[in-house]
C-alpha cells in the first residue's frame, strides 16, 4: 500500500482523545452521510420516474395499443379482414393487427346509468391487455346467439352500477351523430369478467364485448371502425404510422400512442427534466461539505504536513493524500447511497408500501423500474464531483511551507 493512501486512511479514522471522538472524524461522517443521501435521493427519484413512464406506457398501450387506425370523419371499413392482412404483409415492423368496433353507449343496471365506450373486438385477435387484468370471472367474449352477449367491464364501473360478476346489464347503443340521434338499440349483456388495471380512466369507461355483438348493438353491417396495431418496437411507432398512411391511403388515419395521449406523455417528460437538476444540486451541496471537511483536516494536520515535506514528501504526494481522502469519502457515500436506494426501491417493489390515487396517477401504487444505467450515471457524477471538491484542499495542503507548518500549533 502506498504511504500516501495509508496516511489518508489514518487521517480519516476515529481515534480517541480524552475518550471523545475526533471532531474531524465526525465531520467526515457528516460528509459521507450527505453524499449517501444525495446519491440515494437521485437514484430513487430516477427509478420512480422511470417506473411511472414504463407503467403508463404499458397500461395505455394495452388499452389503445401502439398505433390506432381509424377512418377520417369516423368512416368505417368494410373489408377490414383484408386490410389487416395487407398491413401485416407490407409493413414488417407490425406484430399484430386487431379490428374493432368502438362507439359511445350507455349501460344500466337497476336505476343506475353510466356512459361507456363500447369496444367490440375479435377475441381470437384481441391484442389489448384487458385480459391480463381480469380479477374476477374470466375473459370470455365469445359470440352468443341466445340473445344475451358476453362482456368484460372494469371494477370501478361495476361498483358504480352496484352490479356484480354474472349480472345482466342493459346497454343502449347510441346511433347517429350529435345533430341527428336515432332511437338507440338496447341489448342485454352478461358480465363474464371484471378487470382492474389501476387506471380509473379506463376501468370506468371501457366496456368490452365481441365485435359481432357490437355491430348488432349499433346496427352496423360487417364493418370495423378501426384497427389496433401492435409493433415489435414501440419506439418505431411514428415511422410505422407514416408507412401505414402511405400503404393504406385514404380514409385510413393512423395515430400513435404518443399522439393520442400527447398531454400525458408531455407531463411525464416535464416531470423528468427538472428533477435531475434539483437533486443534482443536492449532491453538489454534499460535495461542498467535502471541501469544508478537508480544509479542517489541513488546518489540524498542518504540523504533520510540514514534517512530511521536511522528510522529502513532494507536493504531488501531499496532494495525493487529500485527493485519496476525497475519493474515500465520495466512494463510501456513493456505495452506501446505492445500497440504501436499492433497498428502498426493493421494499416498495415487493411490499407496495406507498399507494396512489388511481383517478389522478393512473395507477394504485408507486411504480419502480430498476435500471443499472441510473445507478452507474449517478455514481459516476457523485465520485467526479467529490474528486473535484477535494482538489482545492489538496492544492492548499501541497503549497504549505514546511518550516512554517512545523512551527504551526
Amino acid at each position: 500500500m502506498p504511504y500516501t493512501s495509508f496516511i489518508a486512511r489514518r487521517y480519516l479514522q476515529f481515534r480517541r482523545r480524552s475518550e471523545k471522538p475526533e471532531f474531524i472524524s465526525f465531520l467526515t461522517l457528516i460528509a459521507i452521510l450527505g453524499i449517501t443521501l444525495g446519491v440515494a435521493a437521485l437514484i430513487i427519484t430516477l427509478t420512480i420516474l422511470g417506473g411511472f413512464e414504463s407503467e403508463i406506457k404499458t397500461k395505455v398501450s394495452g388499452f389503445t395499443t401502439h398505433i390506432q387506425v381509424t377512418g377520417f370523419q369516423n368512416q368505417s371499413f368494410k373489408n377490414f379482414e383484408n386490410a389487416g392482412n395487407r398491413m401485416m404483409k407490407e409493413i414488417p415492423e407490425i406484430m399484430a393487427v386487431s379490428p374493432f368496433v368502438a362507439k359511445e353507449g350507455m349501460v344500466s343496471f337497476g336505476s343506475n346509468v353510466e356512459g361507456v365506450l363500447v369496444k367490440g373486438v375479435d377475441p381470437s385477435k384481441d391484442i389489448t391487455s384487458a385480459r391480463k387484468y381480469v380479477i374476477e370471472g374470466k375473459y370470455d367474449l365469445s359470440y352468443r346467439k341466445d340473445g344475451i352477449a358476453a362482456c368484460l367491464v372494469g371494477k370501478k364501473l361495476l361498483t358504480t352500477l352496484h352490479a356484480h360478476c354474472g349480472d345482466t346489464l342493459l346497454v343502449f347503443g347510441l346511433i347517429g351523430n350529435y345533430y341527428e340521434m336515432r332511437q338507440p338499440k338496447i341489448l342485454p349483456f352478461i358480465v363474464q369478467g371484471v378487470y382492474e388495471s389501476g387506471m380509473a380512466e379506463y376501468d370506468d369507461v371501457y366496456f368490452y364485448t365481441n365485435i359481432l355483438s357490437a355491430q348488432e348493438l349499433f346496427m352496423l353491417d360487417a364493418v370495423a371502425t378501426g384497427f389496433d396495431v401492435l409493433l415489435k418496437d414501440i419506439s418505431s411507432a411514428p415511422v410505422v404510422a407514416e408507412k401505414i398512411q402511405d400503404v393504406m391511403g385514404y380514409p385510413y388515419y393512423p395515430r400513435t400512442l404518443f399522439q393520442l395521449y400527447r398531454n400525458l406523455f408531455t407531463w411525464i417528460e416535464l416531470q423528468k427534466e427538472p428533477v435531475p437538476i434539483i437533486l443534482g444540486l443536492i449532491i453538489l451541496v454534499a460535495t461542498v461539505n467535502i471541501i469544508g471537511t478537508l480544509l479542517m483536516v489541513v488546518m489540524e494536520k498542518t504540523h504533520q504536513i510540514g514534517i512530511l515535506k521536511s522528510m522529502g514528501a513532494s507536493n504531488s504526494e501531499v496532494r495525493k493524500i487529500f485527493l485519496y481522502e476525497g475519493l474515500f469519502i465520495g466512494a463510501t457515500g456513493t456505495i452506501l447511497g446505492n445500497i440504501f436506494a436499492y433497498l428502498v426501491c426493493w421494499v416498495q417493489l415487493r411490499f407496495h408500501i406507498l399507494s396512489l390515487d388511481s383517478s389522478i396517477y393512473f395507477m394504485t401504487k408507486v411504480p419502480v423500474l430498476f435500471r443499472w444505467e441510473n445507478f452507474a450515471l449517478v455514481s459516476t457524477i457523485a465520485i467526479v464531483l467529490c474528486m473535484a471538491a477535494a482538489y482545492i484542499p489538496s492544492a492548499i495542503a501541497a503549497r504549505l511551507d514546511p518550516i512554517r507548518s512545523i512551527r504551526f500549533h
